[in-house]
């Protein structure tokens, strides 16, 4: 297993509903890209986003900790590219850091903590260990 934290790269165009009155890119737009970006990063190593209440192995990775730090402005239309990196994995976390930038500006870095959890019947989570399959895929060098 490699000790390297994966790295995953894509691109988003700026909506126009993710822009501000001044069609700069409002600071809660951030948030959901983010998630967007992470959601095709786990299909792209295999991962369930959307588990199944029925199985007994539904895993579910609810968030703990949101940030960013915006740098410079995006504005409505601009491709934004942003990176994924995974910082750390933890014995049932996850450690997420993006860098997104606009023609080699820096516009924002975010980071996102998530904890590994079985969803249960009702919507009980209940934490359990990053499964050893999940931790190399994370842990992999692109």
């Amino acid at each position: 297993m490699s000790d390297t934290p994966a790295r995953y790269r894509t691109k988003r165009r700026v909506e126009f509903r993710d822009t501000d009155a001044a069609g700069i890119v409002h600071f809660s737009a951030f948030f959901p890209i983010m998630e967007s970006v992470e959601h095709e990063f786990l299909r792209s190593i295999g991962v369930v986003v959307m588990p199944s209440h029925d199985s007994p192995d539904s895993l579910t990775w609810p968030r703990v900790s949101a940030a960013c730090e915006y740098l410079g402005p995006a504005r409505f239309e601009d491709i934004l590219d942003i990176s994924l990196i995974v910082e750390r994995v933890g014995t049932s976390s996850v450690h997420y850091r993006y860098e997104i930038d606009c023609e080699t500006k820096p516009v924002a870095i975010g980071r996102i903590s998530v904890v590994c959890c079985q969803l249960g019947s009702g919507g009980k989570l209940t934490k359990k260990p990053v499964p050893d399959s999940i931790r190399s895929a994370l842990l992999a060098n692109d």
